[in-house]
């Protein structure tokens, strides 16, 4: 997706080339963050790093004030599946049933309406990332820059072979995050956190929700930025953006439990 410069009162953004000796691929570079460079860049290019698209390697502490603004939408600690769990059966040998056997098209997992609620300007259609084998692992990512205002939202499905190691998975990956808490009635479990970042004086806020339904895991990656003020969004609006796209996301699996209860 090629962007354009936004226009300024004062005059064009003028975006001089910057080259970028760590990339694997050669591609010309705009005068952000390193970590939202590579996220505007074309998907091609970022299709090289690897399916599963984040702001960053490493994770950086968990925003102090998010716990406090998840509070309406999400519990106050990290579980491996939900009390109220009801997808969870399994087979006489001891191994977990399995409810999926292919991912569903990311792409149109979330509805048009919803797209361009949370990412203004994007084309609803998305554009799915490749992955080496699509049964079992698909991404979808809806970007833009409106103005000065950016938007990436991402939606990931993964199928496990059984219930039971979707569900390590799930709780391998919760055990790497920070700051966050579970949200009810979502799946079998979910988890949700917000970020805060600051390079070179940008600020960009993305909130990550990690669901698990049976043998499923579903990952939702929304951040933001504002290159005019170097402000981010919001904790409430990314956290709350973010676990709206997971629900539409799980009751694309067909019968999975997006609804809260």
């Amino acid at each position: 997706m090629t962007l354009s410069s936004p226009v300024h009162p004062r005059g064009p953004l003028r975006i001089p080339p910057r080259p970028l000796p760590h990339e694997k691929c050669a591609v010309r570079s705009l005068p952000l963050p390193l970590a939202l460079t590579a996220r505007i860049s074309p998907v091609a290019v970022l299709a090289c790093a690897g399916w599963a698209l984040t702001s960053g390697p490493a994770a950086p502490p968990a925003e102090a004030g998010h716990q406090a603004a998840q509070k309406t939408s999400t519990q106050s600690a990290p579980s491996g599946s939900s009390s109220g769990s009801s997808g969870s059966s399994d087979s006489p040998g001891g191994a977990s049933a399995k409810a999926y056997s292919a991912a569903p098209s990311p792409c149109t997992s979330v509805p048009a309406a919803i797209v361009k609620s949370l990412v203004p300007g994007a084309k609803t259609t998305g554009k799915e990332i490749p992955s080496t084998d699509t049964t079992l692992r698909r991404t979808c990512s809806w970007n833009a820059l409106q103005g000065y205002d950016y938007r990436w939202l991402d939606v990931s499905f993964e199928i496990s072979s059984s219930e039971q190691e979707a569900q390590q998975e799930y709780q391998q990956r919760v055990s790497q995050k920070s700051g966050g808490g579970t949200v009810p009635g979502l799946g079998d479990g979910a988890y949700s956190v917000v970020n805060l970042t600051t390079e070179d004086k940008q600020q960009t806020r993305e909130g990550v929700v990690l669901v698990r339904v049976s043998n499923a895991v579903v990952v939702v990656t929304y951040n933001g930025s504002d290159f005019e003020t170097k402000k981010a969004p919001g904790a409430d609006e990314i956290n709350k953006g973010a676990i709206q796209a997971a629900r539409a996301a799980v009751g694309a699996l067909g019968g999975g439990r997006s609804q809260a209860g």
